[in-house]
Formats: structure tokens, C-alpha cells, sequence
């Protein structure tokens, strides 16, 4: 009898488990739509920007507007760093903070004034 009721409860337990699984499974589906949906809304965005940044790295502009040439010898710098406050995105910050640290320490090798 104990054994009986024993696996019982074992299956019972496998049963919620199995639920809370599926329900998991659907609430990632839905918040992978959504996050889909966005890049599919901000494809339109991106391909206009790509544009813009290859008109503006046209050596005919370069030549015309100065601000567009690449100086010689960074003097000062300013370093602004964004990171993600989603969750899980622990890796993605960390990552960021690390390429951010390393140009810095490469601007300053190369002599410059870095500002955060």
C-alpha cells in the first residue's frame, strides 16, 4: 500500500512538472514573438541608418567637411558606456565593461585625456 501511494505522488509530481514546463515553454514562445516582432519593427531603421553611415564615410564628404577626417593624434577622448538592465544580461555588461576598460587603457597608452 505505502508503495502504491508512493508512486502516486511520484506521478502526480512528474504531472506538475510536465505543467510547469509547458507553461514555461509558452511564456518564452510569447516573449520570443515579441522580441522578434521588435527586430522585424526596427529592420527599416537599421537599413536607413546603414545607409547613412556609408554616405557618410564617402571620402568625397571626408575631403569637404573636416569633422568627418579622422584626426591624426587623439588629444581627449570621452568614453560613454551603455549597458542593458534586462535581466540575465550579466555576461552582456561584463563583456561591455571589459572592451570599455581596454579602449580606455589603449587611449591613454596612446597619450590621450579620457573622460567617462
Amino acid at each position: 500500500m505505502a508503495k502504491t501511494r508512493e508512486i502516486k505522488r511520484r506521478l502526480n509530481s512528474i504531472d506538475k512538472t510536465r505543467q510547469i514546463t509547458r507553461t514555461m515553454e509558452m511564456v518564452a514562445t510569447s516573449k520570443l514573438k515579441k522580441l522578434s516582432d521588435l527586430v522585424h519593427a526596427a529592420r527599416p531603421y537599421s537599413e536607413r541608418l546603414g545607409e547613412v553611415i556609408g554616405r557618410l564615410t564617402d571620402p568625397e564628404l571626408r575631403d569637404r567637411y573636416p569633422l568627418l577626417r579622422r584626426p591624426e593624434e587623439v588629444r581627449r577622448a570621452a568614453v560613454l558606456l551603455l549597458t542593458s538592465n534586462r535581466g540575465l544580461a550579466g555576461a552582456f555588461n561584463v563583456n561591455l565593461i571589459r572592451e570599455a576598460r581596454e579602449l580606455v587603457a589603449r587611449l591613454e597608452s596612446d597619450g590621450a585625456v579620457v573622460d567617462l
